[in-house]
């Protein structure tokens, strides 16, 4: 059989799907994000529609020396065309989104690592999911020793609740929450520690007790000195996107599509992080479910969370007792949740989360251990 000619563009996942549709047309639909495992065209050209303005000059410079094309679009937007294996070679002193994209391209043919638990550990009063029943530092450090002996890989300890229509601390109230706990998991480790928090301060008090994660559910916006903190302290970070903020963020969020726009706005952040300094392998991203979105916005998202694996970075997946779970099983208890969100972990884990931030760490442990030895089995990474 004649081999088929490959065609002379490969458009690579990055672009989301509103993008690749307006710029392509219906055949487009076929390079879905799920065609990044297939093989690539020697001598195949590379597109990216990207914002200038993450790009510097010196990338453009390094870029241009490649052999890359710049072709204006609308709206500000500019087109990269480069050979893809030139592309492939790239590093992250690229540039923003380049590098992003270079990356994602030299992911697309690497496994995946293994999915992990990571325990949910609050230190406030006023928590959504178990009315602060760990705000007292010795039952916190004794719930974190049962999640890890439970299969916890990641403790993941917040002292500000960012549950819907709940009101800022300061960050001398958080610190106070998280401090006993943080000490504690320090003189003794059970897990590696992340800390849930938007505030540097906090972040940097977390990394000198040795947490090595920064779960910032705002991506880095509410505080401009996030970012350049975890870069200076080698951290790793979880990016998550989040429509208006904890107080605002469920009073009628509305999308024109929410898996395009998600992505979108995480590739904007995931670039941000790089300019800042953060090394590309220390940057995970997170949908999140439940933060600004109505229960059709957070199904979209579980059934193309496959999408967000376009970025070639891991994905947090927080799904653990939230109240879409409660309308579509009639729970109104977040801790009558389990089964719920057994579901949707054993769905997010078959899509490719990569971190699953959990309650119930020994009933998801199990969850966890049957969608990972079905996946084996199906030849899934």
């Amino acid at each position: 059989m004649a081999e088929r000619s490959p065609g002379p563009l490969w458009i690579p996942a990055p672009l989301g799907r509103a993008e690749h549709l307006a710029l392509f047309g219906e055949p487009a639909r076929a390079l879905c994000p799920r065609a990044l495992g297939a093989p690539r065209p020697r001598g195949a050209l590379a597109r990216l529609a990207f914002d200038p303005a993450h790009l510097g000059a010196s990338a453009r410079q390094r870029l241009a020396a490649a052999g890359a094309r710049f072709v204006p679009r609308p709206h500000g937007r500019e087109e990269l065309e480069l050979r893809a294996d030139t592309l492939a070679e790239l590093g992250a002193d690229a540039g923003g989104e380049i590098a992003l994209f270079a990356h994602t391209w030299r992911a697309a043919a690497s496994q995946a690592p293994p999915p992990e638990l990571m325990g949910i550990l609050n230190t406030t009063p006023d928590s959504f999911s178990d009315g602060g029943r760990a705000a007292d530092p010795a039952a916190a450090l004794e719930a974190a020793r049962s999640m890890a002996a439970h299969g916890a890989a990641w403790i993941d300890i917040g002292g500000e609740s960012t549950r819907p229509g709940a009101e800022p601390v300061s960050r001398d109230e958080e610190i106070a929450r998280v401090r006993p706990v943080l000490e504690g998991l320090a003189r003794s480790p059970v897990a590696r520690v992340s800390i849930d928090t938007t505030k540097a301060a906090v972040a940097a008090l977390a990394l000198d007790l040795g947490a090595e994660l920064v779960n910032d559910v705002s991506a880095g916006r509410m505080d401009p000195r996030m970012l350049p903190l975890v870069a200076e302290r080698g951290a790793a970070v979880v990016l998550m996107h989040m429509a208006g903020e904890p107080r605002t963020m469920q009073a009628a969020p509305r999308y024109r599509d929410v898996v395009d726009e998600v992505t979108e706005h995480l590739r904007g952040r995931v670039a941000a992080a790089l300019a800042a300094g953060v090394p590309l392998e220390r940057i995970a991203v997170d949908p999140g479910i439940g933060f600004g979105k109505g229960l059709e916005h957070n199904l979209a998202l579980l059934a193309h969370l496959g999408e967000l694996r376009s970025l070639g970075l891991p994905v947090l997946l927080g799904v653990s007792r939230k109240a879409f779970l409660g309308t579509l099983a009639g729970a109104a208890r977040p801790d009558q949740r389990q089964f719920a969100t057994a579901a949707a972990i054993a769905l997010g884990v078959a899509a490719g989360a990569t971190l699953l931030r959990v309650h119930d760490v020994e009933a998801m442990a199990q969850v966890l251990a049957v969608a990972r030895a079905v996946g084996d089995a199906g030849g899934h990474t």
